[in-house]
């Protein structure tokens, strides 16, 4: 079940980017945020990475989005014309966080990094659960802004 509603978390978020091209996907809000759909998917693929591949499986594989110089890159750092790379950027490391997560026996199982206290995969699950829930509020917002169009 907490597979199959991250997975719906998931596609909403692409859903609410199909049909657009790079310069409306890195249009920004309203101001002063810095929200854009293509900094959620950016933002977004930070977030799996963190969870599941750094902090879950503690691998030491790099960020797929540098936050080293500017914390903030993920929704600062926008490049119009590699929006369809960002996309693909964050379904590949969806498929990494589904593989982590598939190869481990229990929920229950917890975490190996030791740059946080232990979490099992159930937690991690459900919070990346509410965090695409949030975040999927703010693109149904940024969607309507852009062409007027709804979530159902």
């Amino acid at each position: 079940m907490l597979t199959d509603w991250l997975d719906f978390q998931r596609s909403t978020l692409l859903w609410k980017c199909e049909g657009l091209d790079g310069p409306d996907l890195a249009r920004r809000g309203v101001s002063p945020s810095a929200l854009s759909l293509l900094g959620l998917v950016r933002h977004m693929a930070i977030v799996e990475w963190w969870w599941f591949d750094h902090i879950f499986g503690a691998s030491s594989s790099p960020e797929p989005i540098s936050t080293v110089e500017d914390r903030d890159a993920d929704f600062n750092d926008l490049d119009p014309g590699r929006a369809m790379a960002d996309i693909d950027l964050f379904q590949r490391q969806c498929d990494v966080s589904r593989s982590i997560a598939a190869d481990v026996e229990s929920l229950d199982v917890v975490s190996g990094s030791s740059e946080k206290p232990p979490v099992s995969l159930r937690w991690i699950m459900i919070h990346m659960i509410e965090e695409y829930a949030r975040h999927n509020g703010h693109a149904d917002l940024l969607r309507e802004q852009i062409d007027g169009a709804v979530g159902e």
